[in-house]
């Protein structure tokens, strides 16, 4: 009973709190009038250049290196500028642990390992020709200006070396690209060109992120309500603005609690936070009710209420991966099962020889923990203890006492890899290949962990097996519109959303007989107040005029 009184005096100051989140219309980058598909872009919304009227665009093409060239011919500094950015480096030295991260080190827990894998890999590199660790990351031609900005639909990218015979037949067939009309038709960055990597990342569709996937593309703003095509339409460039090449927002270094605030996008370009554009009060403050949610704000990401499920909009995420059961062959071939339909109809692998057994799902709850946007990776040096599984391959921490800490929400995946167990570190394991050492062809994988291991120079004791894993990934896309955010009674209540949360009370929640009380005494005395103020005004109303 007490603890439902303290609910009920949550629910009174704080009314509806699913009712949240600032007004579209009033969003710095809603223009008043656009064509229906056009994306926004945040401040470079909109081109001066027509590039059917380039004479050096008009020439055929045989690479897409050659376009590269013709682009550098005008864009003259854009190549160095270029090559600062992670996604040309694939690498990420952390300011404040010094470890050496991006996918061209890290181990994680989908793929494994892209290092002495790029000849497959590399695919989502912006660049042209990386296969081997002697690509030469000085050469300004080996940017690929297309993969960004292609507004044609057209363009895609093949492998880099050749895979074995049962991998490489995945890429036969495709059609001939039109590298001329493609240079011609360049612009803004859409969704569609981020999404080509961000959203197969980890090995296809939404498989990694659980808040990336095709359904973004063209969503409706009940999926988005930022990138919603019914809606504002934005391009991911809107909220990560870009300056020389260089993108707001890291999935290494998170900005989980900005106190710096507005600053619209376009002035702030360090990074990618909501309380970048919509400040640190970003309700409307014409109830107590909308007074409590800006409250919130000191301990909730805004993503905690505003994204109440993920992976949703059709499109599965992994959840569990197995890479124990890789391996099995009928007749000596590999082969793959299907076994989940998922809500856009689509089959999903569950089984494939060559990476294992998978577990999807869809419209998913996350969990929610306090977090100071830093994480923690295990990387290829990292030593553990094996007998400590689940191993984290990303961590993380946090705390309401920091300061620097808000309750997030985070996707969690949980995988099955191989390890060095003699050493108690992670492997490369060498993947992609048309030798005979790939495990992506001879499913041998004492051999592609030798290998990958000698490849990159490591120590391996020779001795592997399979460790439990766990990764974090925090969720911050597939924003819910307002009326579809989550209300009080989610997380005031017993076994609600934060159940298993410490670090805070949480009346509903929690049960203190002290504060309980208080509670019971507040509601009681707002009641008399309210009573007691009725019946002032009835006895006055029956009082004649006063002379």
């Amino acid at each position: 009973m007490p603890a439902l009184l303290g609910l009920a005096l949550i629910l009174l100051l704080a009314g509806a709190c699913g009712a949240t989140g600032a007004h579209a219309q009033g969003h710095p980058l809603s223009p008043l009038a656009r064509p229906a598909s056009e994306q926004v872009s945040g401040p470079l919304t909109g081109g001066t250049a027509d590039h059917t009227k380039f004479e050096i665009l008009k020439q055929p093409f045989a690479t897409g290196s050659e376009v590269t060239q013709a682009c550098l011919s005008c864009h003259t500094e854009t190549g160095k500028h270029f090559m600062k950015n992670i996604h040309w480096t694939w690498e990420y030295i952390h300011p404040a642990t010094g470890q050496r991260l991006g996918k061209r080190h890290l181990v994680n827990n989908f793929c494994t390992n892209a290092r002495g894998n790029e000849g497959m890999c590399a695919q989502c590199h912006a660049g042209y020709g990386w296969k081997d660790e002697r690509f030469d990351f000085s050469d300004e031609t080996k940017i690929d200006c297309l993969v960004c900005h292609d507004r044609t639909g057209t363009y895609y990218k093949l492998p880099n070396s050749p895979g074995s015979p049962a991998c490489s037949v995945m890429f036969e067939g495709k059609p001939a690209m039109d590298l001329t009309r493609i240079a011609q038709s360049v612009g803004l960055p859409e969704r569609a060109n981020c999404g080509t990597c961000h959203f197969n990342g980890g090995g296809g569709d939404n498989v990694k992120h659980g808040d990336l996937s095709s359904a973004l593309k063209n969503p409706p703003r009940t999926l988005d309500v930022h990138m919603g095509v019914d809606g504002l339409n934005f391009a991911c460039t809107a909220c990560h603005i870009t300056n020389k090449h260089l993108w707001a927002g890291s999935r290494y270094q998170v900005v989980a609690k900005d106190l710096e605030g507005t600053g619209l996008p376009g002035q702030r370009r360090d990074v990618a936070s909501c309380e970048s554009c919509h400040g640190l009060a970003p309700h409307k403050v014409d109830s107590i009710a909308s007074f409590k949610r800006n409250d919130h704000i000191a301990s909730l990401a805004c993503q905690t209420c505003h994204i109440p499920e993920y992976a949703r909009g059709g499109v599965a995420t992994m959840t569990h991966w197995d890479w124990r059961t890789a391996g099995r062959t009928r007749d000596g071939v590999g082969y793959h099962e299907h076994g989940y339909i998922q809500g856009n109809g689509e089959h999903r692998y569950t089984y494939k020889s060559i990476k294992g057994s998978f577990t999807y799902g869809e419209n998913l709850v996350p969990i929610y923990r306090w977090f100071d946007g830093q994480m923690h990776y295990t990387t290829i040096e990292t030593p553990f203890d094996i007998d400590q599984q689940p191993i984290a391959i990303n961590d993380f921490r946090g705390s309401r006492e920091d300061g620097r800490s808000r309750i997030w929400p985070f996707k969690v995946m949980h995988t099955w890899m191989p390890a060095d167990l003699g050493r108690g570190t992670l492997v490369y394991t060498h993947l992609w290949g048309e030798d005979d050492s790939a495990y992506w062809g001879n499913y041998d994988m004492g051999k592609a962990i030798a290998v990958g291991m000698q490849k990159a120079g490591l120590p391996y004791s020779g001795q592997y097996g399979f460790v439990e894993t766990v990764s974090y990934w925090p969720i911050t896309h597939m924003v819910a519109p307002k009326e579809d955010a989550l209300g009080c009674e989610s997380c005031h209540t017993r076994g609600g959303r934060l159940e298993g949360l410490e670090g805070l009370y949480l009346p509903g929640r929690d049960h203190n007989r002290r504060l309980d009380l208080i509670g019971i005494l507040a509601v009681l005395g707002t009641l008399a107040a309210i009573l007691g103020h009725a019946l002032i005004r009835i006895r006055t109303s029956f009082r004649g005029p006063q002379s």
